[in-house]
């Protein structure tokens, strides 16, 4: 039984990969040939990566929700987050100082973009700079007017407005920290309206697993703050990234095929008395045109590597430059596989909704539930919004609303679905 409902998902996302001969409004699949953005389907782009492929393809440009896809029910760490690394060092902004800015950039979108394509772990550099406090790509732990990008605040504003007309959604902040200013950080963020959101550093385990994510949501409690300074775990209540974390060597040396050590401030990645892995996957010199190759193979090659050093841990955060470049899945996909591990383990998440239908087919012998089951899947139109069998009354009634799973994940597999949820909940009756 344990290896039928991974196989089922692989026949499924194997009807993805049939690539249309030609298309355009919005009808082309990942991989398909394309033209322009509005050829490609919902959550692809139009994208060229001269060295993964030639001219132009659809690829992804967001991550799948593993919340809304499959529960949001068990603790934060049994979760993964896309990451954007420097996620304020966006490519093309304006100067804010009124002098040419001269450091390196890592991203493409705005945070507020980020955090609508599906990031949900945001790496910021805070400095004291001007009188004020502001995000710098910067060095020696001081910021100029050529590194400096925004005001500290500006960002955290776009993040609280996200939180705010999203209230299930939990983000994370990791920031390096280069302020001196006392409590200056604390009162940025109280200003830009974030405390409401705020995870106490209390209710955060030194060992063992985190509360629950749906608890985290009920609460309020969504907005994760960590620091490299260890002293401000006292003196203002944001957590001290190492004492909760380990993770792995950022830049070049976080790389390297078949390696991957520990960053020298973490504790060695298998040290399991800290309960969040992150894993960084990016140069330490960007080069923008080759990061599509970057965020594919290499990196899905790395979580493995990285679960083998963190003693069989599968990473919660995966941190990357240029976010949506990629030959296709990409860092989405990276994601994508790590929730599948942990959820399912499975190797993409979107097989954990067939592994949920199976195993309510195995656990389940009672006839009426199954071709009730089976009825209500077939009802569902070829393209329409997702359908959760949790919501069907007779499975409310029979208490197993918890374990729905929805079969409308994405219109181009529907087919697939259903044909597969159909057998697998007959399988018995």
């Amino acid at each position: 039984m344990g290896s039928l409902p991974c196989l089922f998902s692989v026949i499924i996302l194997s009807l993805c990969c049939c690539v249309d001969a030609a298309c355009s409004n919005g009808k082309c699949k990942l991989n398909d040939e394309c033209s322009s953005n509005g050829d490609c389907g919902p959550g692809l782009y139009c994208f060229s990566c001269p060295l993964g492929f030639s001219g132009s393809r659809c690829v992804r440009s967001s991550v799948t929700d593993p919340f809304k896809l499959i529960n949001n029910s068990l603790p934060f760490n049994k979760y993964a987050f896309l990451t954007t690394h420097n996620s304020f060092a966006i490519h093309g902004e304006p100067s804010n100082t009124g002098v040419p800015r001269v450091t390196i950039t890592n991203q493409e979108d705005s945070v507020t973009q980020q955090l609508k394509n599906g990031v949900r772990g945001l790496m910021l550099d805070t400095y004291d700079f001007d009188g004020d406090l502001w995000l710098c790509h910067s060095f020696r732990g001081h910021c100029h007017d050529f590194t400096a990008f925004e005001l500290a605040i500006d960002t955290l504003k776009e993040i609280a407005a996200f939180l705010s007309a999203n209230p299930k959604e939990i983000v994370t902040l990791i920031l390096d920290d280069y302020v001196k200013t006392p409590k200056a950080l604390k009162k940025v963020f109280t200003e830009a309206g974030l405390m409401k959101f705020w995870f106490p550093v209390m209710r955060m385990p030194k060992k063992g697993d985190w509360p629950l994510v749906s608890d985290m949501v009920a609460k309020n409690q969504r907005l994760l703050v960590f620091t490299s300074i260890s002293s401000k775990q006292q003196s203002e209540g944001i957590a001290y990234q190492w004492n909760y974390m380990v993770e792995n060597q950022y830049g070049d040396g976080g790389r390297k095929a078949g390696s991957c050590p520990h960053r020298k401030e973490s504790s060695p990645l298998d040290d399991k008395s800290k309960s969040l892995v992150l894993i960084n996957y990016f140069r330490t010199f960007p080069l923008k045109p080759i990061t599509c190759e970057d965020n594919s193979g290499g990196l899905i090659d790395m979580l493995q590597t990285c679960h083998d050093a963190a003693g069989n841990r599968w990473a919660n955060y995966v941190a990357v430059d240029y976010y949506k470049r990629s030959e296709g899945g990409g860092s989405f996909k990276a994601v994508d596989t790590l929730n599948g591990k942990l959820l399912c383990g499975c190797d993409d998440v979107h097989a954990c909704v067939i592994k949920q239908a199976t195993t309510l087919a195995y656990v389940t012998n009672n006839p009426c539930v199954s071709h009730c089951l089976g009825y209500y899947i077939q009802q569902i139109p070829f393209i329409g919004e997702l359908c959760k069998v949790a919501h069907f009354p007779p499975i409310k009634s029979m208490g197993l609303n918890h374990l729905w799973f929805d079969v409308c994940i994405m219109a181009r597999v529907l087919v697939g679905y259903q044909l597969v949820a159909y057998l697998a909940l007959h399988r018995n009756s």
